[in-house]
């Protein structure tokens, strides 16, 4: 009967010294400027308990009289509760170090999941691992099993798992991110609503969804409208006719492009139109007037109200816009042959 309260006692008085050490650490820990200290305080409480547990069971083996084969799984017990105690720790640490730094890195808020599923995992693989090989089993012959085991699974899951790293790259790389616009070299474009493990999805203009497998859209040229800056500039091109005063026509240009920076929403009316002339065309001078948007998307009503604006101008001003025009070149002589072969 004694040995129990001794069990008892041990257990509740080592619990009350502990807790009076740790809760002054903890104080201290919370003087400090960083919390990983509190993160490592946090992570022992679990082992803490189980180390408390396993020196009363010590107490108590020997204070009752045990066979030799008690002894012995007495003493597996003890090693199997260490490897559980260290189990807890690394769990506990490595939880609230991924969800530390989540709150930092957005991607890793997105992962954090799966990596803290994947992590204890590990984790838990490797103390099974520890306790056969203390428990007495070989573990040369698992460990050859899960090998072939992870190949065959690993060829199994081959397009799933290119998709899973894929996914992870493209978290970590920041390539892209959720609410960019984005358009890829295949023709596929829109906003980023959901970067997944499998599958990344586009909401297209049309307002349809894009699913593309992250695979493909790693092996992609990717265009990112968002970045470096989500303001962007917006090419429109003109022609005017040879005859016309480029002068004239430059002016009138900047003062449209101007006024339609100020007025029509998303322009960027502190930027002053650019107009470059570049081509002596078929029929036409070429120039390029350069507006400026806060985001890819204005830009569509922009460019519709400057064509608008700029045609209605042009006809106030008289500056012509030509139709496109091609002269043919024919020698006398053949116009001859073809009014003499022509039905009278």
């Amino acid at each position: 009967m004694i040995g129990p309260l001794v069990f008892i006692a041990w257990c509740v008085g080592l619990t009350i010294v502990v807790r009076i050490i740790y809760s002054r650490v903890r104080r201290l820990a919370d003087s400090t400027k960083t919390d990983i200290d509190d993160i490592m305080l946090k992570a022992l409480r679990p082992p803490i308990i189980v180390a408390v547990l396993v020196t009363g069971g010590l107490i108590l083996a020997r204070i009752l009289p045990l066979t030799e084969e008690w002894d012995r799984i007495l003493d597996l017990s003890v090693r199997i509760a260490i490897i559980i105690a260290g189990v807890l720790f690394f769990d506990a640490l490595t939880k609230a170090l991924l969800w530390r730094h989540a709150r930092t890195a957005r991607y890793v808020k997105r992962s954090a999941g799966i990596v803290q599923t994947a992590s204890r995992g590990v984790i838990i693989l490797i103390a099974l691992l520890i306790v056969l090989e203390t428990a007495g089993v070989s573990i040369t012959p698992l460990l050859a099993s899960l090998g072939v085991a992870s190949l065959a699974v690993a060829l199994a899951l081959q397009s799933p798992l290119t998709n899973f790293f894929a996914g992870i790259q493209i978290l970590a790389d920041k390539s892209i991110e959720v609410g960019h616009y984005i358009r890829l070299d295949s023709g596929e474009e829109g906003y980023v609503t959901r970067i997944g493990w499998r599958s990344t999805a586009i909401r297209a203009l049309p307002n349809n969804l894009i699913v593309i497998p992250n695979s493909k859209l790693m092996d992609s040229n990717i265009t990112d409208f968002n970045l470096p800056a989500k303001e962007m500039s917006v090419l429109i091109q003109v022609g005017v006719h040879y005859d016309s005063d480029l002068e004239h026509v430059e002016r009138v240009v900047r003062e449209v492009g101007t006024e339609v920076l100020k007025e029509v929403e998303g322009g960027k009316e502190d930027f002053t139109p650019l107009i470059r002339f570049h081509t002596f065309g078929d029929s036409s001078i070429d120039l390029t007037v350069i507006l400026r948007v806060d985001e890819f998307v204005t830009q569509y009503a922009l460019k519709s109200e400057f064509v608008k604006r700029l045609h209605r101008r042009f006809k106030e001003e008289g500056i012509v816009i030509p139709f496109p025009i091609r002269t043919l070149d024919i020698k006398q002589e053949d116009l001859l042959l073809l009014k003499r072969d022509a039905p009278s």
